[in-house]
């Protein structure tokens, strides 16, 4: 398969991906039936989660700064802001396109070499990779009896046990193949992890490590504050449990890294994650499309801002450095 090939299918099949799951869902459960609770959601809440969600942006673009400072780079704040929220809105046309508008943001306006502002972004992923394994983590150990017992409801405990020692011998199965193989798959595998360990212990190694780690923490705990807050907007969903938005916010989290942004995927996402703990599908579904709307018109509005007054800062600053 050639690279102009997969370059396509990586744009195209996230697109199809999302009208079949928006046909399949409002063929399900029509729009009329999710207009109603955009008209009588609290806007008070949805405001508070586009507050958290704000910072969680100005977070991650003040600690992007800590990994090019030590390469001796210290671009302006607000360059760096302009070039995140740049990036998502680009997620939104091609997925992962935004990872290299970023680094070339930085690379014309603050005379970054491309290689380099890219590479930390690269090590950022990482680390936000490590944080999202640590919600998992406390998710299935404040679940773990809820967890159990969906699962032993819906497969009876002695295909559970049998699920979990073939989950045991596949996992020490691709232990064996990935260590022991050179194929191009397991090469991947052992890079992916290879890299990860690096990024983990590159961390530890920073001047600023304890600011970049606070920041880390932060951009996450804002994420799940604004999911958590915007469930008020609800009434149907005021007392929904904090195991039942982690593993919807989990759930939501993977399908913005599959899809365009989460289009589609994202309200499918929290729906199911919510009906597992037998909250009505309709408000489930509505609220999983304004918090994806609410966040979506943010970023969208703050993208094309940063896309239109990047070059108008940068004039003047520029202008304003001149003796």
């Amino acid at each position: 398969m050639s690279i102009a090939t997969k370059k396509a299918l990586k744009i195209i099949v996230p697109f199809l991906l999302a009208i079949a799951l928006g046909w399949y869902t409002f063929s399900k459960t029509p729009i009329t039936k999710i207009v109603p609770y955009f008209k009588s959601a609290k806007y008070l809440w949805i405001s508070l989660g586009l507050v958290f969600g704000l910072l969680s942006h100005l977070s991650r673009a003040y600690r992007w700064r800590f990994l090019l400072m030590p390469m001796g780079y210290k671009p302006k704040f607000l360059n760096s802001f302009m070039a995140v929220m740049t990036a998502y809105l680009s997620n939104y046309g091609i997925p992962r396109s935004g990872e290299v508008l970023r680094a070339a943001v930085l690379t014309n306006y603050d005379d970054i070499p491309f290689e380099k502002s890219f590479g930390t972004i690269v090590a950022e992923r990482v680390s936000d990779v490590i944080i999202l394994l640590i919600i998992i983590g406390i998710t299935l150990v404040i679940e773990f009896d809820f967890i159990f017992q969906y699962l032993e409801k819906m497969l009876n405990l002695q295909k559970l046990i049998a699920l979990a020692v073939l989950s045991f011998v596949l996992l020490a199965l691709g232990y064996f193949f990935i260590t022991k193989s050179s194929s191009k798959f397991a090469l991947k595998i052992k890079h992916f992890f290879k890299g990860l360990l690096e990024g983990i212990f590159s961390i530890f190694k920073m001047k600023h490590k304890w600011a970049f780690i606070f920041h880390t923490f932060f951009i996450w705990s804002m994420y799940i504050a604004m999911f958590f807050v915007t469930t008020f907007a609800i009434p149907e969903l005021s007392k929904v449990s904090i195991g039942a938005i982690l593993i919807a916010f989990i759930a939501a989290s993977f399908t913005i890294a599959a899809t365009n942004g989460g289009i589609i995927a994202y309200p499918i996402a929290v729906q199911a994650a919510f009906s597992i703990f037998n909250f009505e599908a309709t408000p489930s579904l509505a609220f999983g499309w304004i918090m994806w709307s609410s966040q979506t018109v943010m970023i969208l509005v703050l993208g094309v801002l940063s896309f239109i007054f990047l070059p108008i800062y940068n004039k003047s600053h520029k202008l304003k450095s001149v003796p």
